[in-house]
């Protein structure tokens, strides 16, 4: 019996054992993608719904990637070219520079939490649909579902 899985016969060090390393160079085996995959994907790719998706995704990263680091620079700067700012105290032993310090922190679990929302309620429901009509597609079992997927897409838009 022959076993494909490369990992079958490997050690833990990654190799397999010494006593069954064939001569020459391993055999490659890779499957063949068909042309017909490469299609779909590229159809999938210039969708209305695929762009939607997209262009969703780069409204909310984008500006939020550049505030976050303005604000980080700006924390940076302040550290190096007024450090009598930042030692001034705030409450206690707690002066400025650490309650900044602190504020990165806070700053990044906010944004992970608001990027995980954005995508729960704006591009999760697309791109799962966009993903089922695309394995459809690769199997061959339908045709032209994408402009089904961008009304449907569209029209949770509009409702929110």
């Amino acid at each position: 019996m022959r076993i494909d899985d490369p990992w079958y016969d490997a050690l833990a060090t990654g190799g397999p054992e010494p006593h069954r390393i064939p001569p020459g160079p391993p055999p490659r085996q890779r499957r063949p993608v068909t042309p017909v995959a490469y299609d779909v994907y590229a159809v999938v790719q210039r969708s209305a719904a695929f762009q939607q998706i997209r262009r969703r995704h780069r409204r909310f990263v984008l500006p939020v990637s550049a505030a976050f680091l303005l604000w980080y620079l700006g924390y940076l700067v302040l550290a190096v070219s007024a450090p009598g700012l930042m030692a001034r105290p705030v409450a206690g032993v707690l002066n400025v520079g650490m309650a900044a310090g602190l504020g990165q922190f806070v700053t990044t679990f906010l944004l992970t939490w608001l990027y995980a929302r954005h995508a729960r309620r704006r591009r999760d429901r697309p791109a799962l649909e966009l993903r089922w009509q695309t394995q459809e597609m690769t199997r061959g079992k339908a045709s032209a579902g994408l402009d089904h997927g961008a009304a449907s897409a569209a029209a949770g838009e509009g409702a929110r």
